[in-house]
């Protein structure tokens, strides 16, 4: 024993420091000497007598599960998570009814802990969002803005009125003005109600922001039609009251208005022309599942300045790919002909 002691301590710089075999070997060795000899070892006796606690509570160890009821599985928690945002007003119980229904058994307190770990309260508290709102009545919703365009030499400052239908997100640019006075916008207004009687769409609700350009003419045209007037609430965010538009306005600047210079209200007029016959006609937009808005419409009402063609193969029988350029080779379109 004292070899061995020995050893442990010229391993050591310090102090000694014994590792799991060692604390072994000592405490069995301590069974085999009387407790007034303990002293010669080079530990406490109290850590000796721990030590061969934890020999004892090791070996007689049995294992054993986790105490409590078992976790919740990561997939359910997901479903009652996706369960709970998707719908609003469905309480612990009724969550519980639909997960019965797909075969999976929870308690209702299980499913409250697990919505309030996902920053989810009761279903009073979860109120309907300005997304799920639009969603739901976008078939009726025609939504419009203003957004301004400057000028190449910046002289002066173009208004563009636009109107766009939610169902699927066609759009009417109506009129580039420098001045957007009372006549101007009503009559965009009556302008863009023909075309939309034209294109068959129902409009139930008239959405816009509080701007002063619009004015009580505006609002009276469209409830003559039967559309009710909504308002976006004050110091609200456009993407949150007005999303649709916002991101209208967003699409034609990043895609259009951002790479051109526009010179004045004339030419800003042909090229949003020719940017809502892109965007409506042959755009494929991800809010309609890669949809064109304008369905079975392929025209090409402006004239192109560029097409080129090439052949390929899909499924053993050859076809040729058409493109047509739009402003200047800015947008490119492809038809494909047989």
């Amino acid at each position: 024993m004292l070899r061995h002691e020995v050893t442990v301590l010229r391993r050591q710089v310090k102090r000694p420091v014994f590792e799991p075999a060692d604390r072994a070997l000592l405490a069995t060795l301590s069974r085999f000497l009387p407790r007034r000899s303990w002293n010669a070892f080079g530990v406490m006796p109290e850590t000796l007598l721990s030590w061969h606690r934890r020999l004892v509570a090791r070996r007689w160890t049995y294992p054993h599960g986790r105490p409590g009821r078992p976790r919740v599985d990561p997939e359910t928690t997901a479903v009652v998570v996706r369960l709970g945002r998707e719908n609003p007003r469905w309480g612990y119980r009724r969550i519980q009814g639909e997960l019965l229904k797909l075969g999976v058994r929870l308690a209702p307190s299980t499913i409250a802990k697990i919505l309030a770990e996902a920053g989810l309260g009761p279903a009073p508290r979860r109120a309907m969002t300005w997304r799920a709102f639009l969603k739901a009545q976008a078939t009726r919703i025609v939504a419009t803005d203003f957004f301004t365009v400057d000028t190449a030499f910046l002289k002066r400052r173009l208004d563009v009125l636009f109107f766009i239908e939610l169902g699927r997100g066609r759009v009417w640019i109506t009129g580039v003005t420098y001045e957007p006075n009372d006549p101007w916008v009503t009559q965009q207004a009556r302008n863009v109600t023909m075309d939309l009687d034209d294109a068959a769409v129902t409009r139930r609700f008239l959405l816009r922001d509080r701007d002063t350009k619009y004015v009580v003419g505006v609002d009276e045209v469209f409830r003559c039609q039967g559309a009710e007037n909504i308002r976006t609430p004050f110091r609200t965010p456009n993407a949150y009251a007005n999303a649709y538009a916002e991101r209208f306005v967003r699409t034609v600047r990043s895609e259009c208005l951002d790479h051109l210079l526009v010179l004045s209200a004339r030419h800003l007029e042909r090229v949003l022309h020719d940017f809502a016959e892109h965007y409506n006609r042959h755009r494929p937009h991800q809010g309609i599942f890669q949809e064109i808005p304008a369905v079975g419409s392929s025209c090409h009402s402006a004239p192109m300045a560029f097409s080129s063609s090439w052949s390929v193969h899909d499924e053993g029988s050859p076809a040729r790919i058409v493109r047509h350029d739009r402003l200047g080779g800015l947008i490119h379109e492809y038809q494909r002909v047989a």
